[in-house]
C-alpha cells in the first residue's frame, strides 16, 4: 500500500495548479502556498503588465483536461488566462489548499526524512511546518532580474520611475511619457508598441543584441505553432540521448536541414524588414530556437520601420539628471525606465550546501528528468522543465513527480541510472548544444515531444501513433494527453504518515 504523505506545494501559478491536482488525485494531503494576494503565478493580475498575451495558442496554452474557453482568441490576454486558471483550480477543488499572502523564507531538511517549511505573512510571522514531501512550483519567473545603474536613486528622487516589467501595469501613466525599454524579449517589446498605442512620448528600445522572433503567421499565412510545435521541426535537431543510427542519418539530411533554416532566415527577414531596420541578428536562428525564442508582438517591427520605436544596442550605464546614460555615449531622455529583463531562476531558500547540490559551479541545475536530484529526497520541481508548452511540461511533469514519490513509476530509476544521466546532459550542453545551457540547462525546447513520451514511458503509458506520418507534423494537442494519462496504472495512497502538516515553531518579527 502506498503511503499517504502531507505535500507542500510552493506556488500556485501554471505549475503549482498542475502539482497541487496530481499529488491530491493520488490521495495526499496537499497544502498549497503562494506569496501573491491571488493564485496564478505570472498571469496574477498585479504581475502583469498592459496588453500582455500569450505567445502559445490557445489549444496548446491549456491543461489535457480544461481547453481554454471557445470565446477566447488564439492568442489570450492575461486577464483570460488568470480567469482560465481561477476556472482550472475552481472545477478540481484546488483553492481550498491555496494559502495566499505566505513568503517561504526557509527550507531544510529533518533528520527523519522530509522537509521543514518556514514562511512568514504580511504580519511578519514567521512559521514553520514539517512535510513528508515538498513541490517546489516557482519556476522561471520567481525572481525580478532589476539591474541597478548609478544615478538611479537620484533619477527616481526627481520624478523619474525605474520599473520590472512585471511592475508596470497601468497603460495610462506611459501617456505624455518618455518611455526607455531595457532589453529585447517578448515582454520588451510588448511594452514598447502599448507604450505607443498608450500616447508616450517618445518610446526607446535599448538592447545588447538583437535576436530572432517568430511571427504569429509566417509569410503572414501559416500559424507559427504548425512549425514550431511538430516532431518534424524537432526532428532537425540532435538530442542528447541520440545512438548511433540517429546520428548517422543526422548527418546524411545535415545540408536539407542547413538550407532548411537559412530559408527560415531569409523569409523573417524580409517579412520583418531586419536589414532596412539594423535588426538582423548575427546568431544563427536554430541556435535561438530554445525558451528565450520570442514570438513578434504585432506591430514592433512596422512600428520601428514607421520610427515610431527607436531601438539603440547597447545598454545603460548610469542616469544623469532626466536621461538614461548608454554604454555607447548616447543620453535618452526619459521619464520612466521599464526593465524588461527577466527574471532568476533560483532557489535562494535552500541552504548553501542544499543550493551547491542542486546547481553546480557553473549554474546548471543537477536535476534528473529536470525535476529531482539524487542528493536532495523528498524534494522536487515542477515547471522547472521549461519549454514552449508550459501547461502540459507542468501537468505531465507533476503526474510524473507523485508517481517518484511513490515509487510507482514503471520505470523507476536507480541512484546510479539519475546521476549517469545528469552528467551525460552537462556534456550535452558542455560540447553539442551550448544554447541549451540557458535557464540553467532547465529548457527542454525544442525537444518537447521527446521529453513528454519519456515521462510517459516513466509511468507505464505507451505512445505508439496510430499514423506516424501524421503525427510527424502535427502540433502538439493536449487532450491527447489526457486520454494517455488515463491509461497510466491507477493507485491511492492508503493509510496517512501523519495526520496533518506538525507546526514545529511560530514566532514574530519584533
Amino acid at each position: 500500500m502506498v503511503t499517504q504523505r502531507n505535500v507542500c506545494v510552493i506556488g500556485s501559478g501554471i505549475s503549482g495548479l498542475a502539482a497541487a491536482k496530481a499529488f491530491r488525485e493520488s490521495g495526499h494531503q496537499v497544502t498549497v502556498i503562494e506569496r501573491g494576494p491571488d493564485l496564478g503565478g505570472v498571469w496574477e493580475p498585479s504581475r502583469s503588465y498592459p496588453d500582455v498575451r500569450t505567445q502559445t495558442p490557445k489549444d496548446i496554452y491549456a491543461f489535457s483536461e480544461l481547453p481554454m474557453p471557445d470565446g477566447y482568441p488564439e492568442w489570450p490576454s492575461g486577464q483570460q488566462v488568470f480567469a482560465y486558471l481561477r476556472a482550472y483550480a475552481e472545477r478540481f477543488g484546488l483553492l481550498p489548499l491555496i494559502r495566499t499572502g505566505q513568503s517561504v523564507t526557509r527550507l531544510a531538511k529533518r533528520a527523519d526524512r522530509g522537509w521543514d517549511v518556514t514562511t512568514t505573512g504580511a504580519d511578519g510571522t514567521a512559521t514553520t511546518q514539517s512535510y513528508d514531501f515538498v513541490a517546489v512550483c516557482t519556476g522561471q519567473f520567481s525572481h525580478k532580474n532589476k539591474p541597478v545603474h548609478p544615478g538611479a536613486d537620484a533619477f527616481e528622487a526627481a520624478g523619474g520611475r525605474i520599473l520590472h516589467s512585471s511592475e508596470h501595469n497601468d497603460a495610462e501613466s506611459v501617456r505624455g511619457q518618455r518611455v526607455v525599454v531595457l532589453g529585447y524579449s517578448k515582454s520588451a517589446t510588448d511594452v514598447a508598441v502599448s507604450a505607443v498605442r498608450h500616447g508616450a512620448a517618445s518610446v526607446t528600445v535599448v538592447f545588447l543584441e538583437p535576436a530572432w522572433k517568430i511571427p504569429y503567421f509566417f509569410g503572414g499565412l501559416i500559424n507559427f505553432k504548425r512549425i514550431l510545435y511538430c516532431r518534424a521541426a524537432e526532428a532537425m535537431f540532435l538530442p542528447f540521448d541520440a545512438g548511433p543510427v540517429r546520428r548517422f542519418v543526422q548527418r546524411l539530411a545535415a545540408p536539407l536541414v542547413w538550407a532548411n533554416w537559412r530559408a527560415l532566415e531569409t523569409l523573417l527577414t524580409a517579412q520583418f524588414k531586419l536589414r532596412r531596420n539594423g535588426l538582423r541578428p548575427k546568431t544563427r536562428i536554430e541556435d535561438d530556437i530554445h525558451c528565450n525564442l520570442a514570438v513578434e508582438t504585432p506591430g514592433f517591427y512596422a512600428l520601428v520601420t514607421e520610427g515610431r520605436i527607436a531601438t539603440i544596442q547597447g545598454t545603460i550605464a548610469a542616469y544623469e539628471g532626466s536621461k538614461a546614460v548608454l554604454t555607447g555615449g548616447q543620453r535618452i531622455p526619459a521619464d520612466l525606465v521599464v526593465m524588461a529583463t527577466g527574471w532568476r531562476q533560483d532557489v535562494p531558500v535552500l541552504a548553501a550546501a542544499d543550493r551547491a547540490t542542486l546547481v553546480d559551479a557553473e549554474g546548471q541545475y543537477r536535476l534528473y528528468r529536470w525535476m529531482v536530484n539524487p542528493d536532495l529526497p523528498d524534494l522536487g520541481f515542477v515547471g522547472f522543465n521549461s519549454s514552449f508548452a508550459t501547461n502540459l511540461s507542468a501537468e505531465l511533469g507533476a503526474h510524473w513527480l507523485v508517481r517518484y514519490m511513490d515509487g510507482r513509476l514503471a520505470r523507476q530509476p536507480t541512484r546510479a541510472q539519475m546521476e549517469a544521466e545528469i552528467a551525460r546532459l552537462r556534456v550535452w550542453r558542455q560540447h553539442e548544444r551550448p544554447s541549451a545551457k540557458g535557464y540553467g540547462g532547465l529548457c527542454i525546447a525544442p525537444y518537447h515531444n521527446r521529453h513528454f513520451a519519456s515521462l510517459l514511458a516513466d509511468i507505464g503509458v505507451p505512445t505508439r501513433e496510430a499514423n506516424p506520418v501524421t503525427a510527424l507534423f502535427a502540433p502538439l494537442r493536449p487532450p491527447v494527453y489526457a486520454d494517455l494519462l488515463a491509461r497510466a496504472p491507477a493507485y491511492q495512497a492508503g493509510a496517512p504518515a501523519k495526520q496533518a502538516a506538525r507546526i514545529v515553531g511560530t514566532s514574530r518579527a519584533a
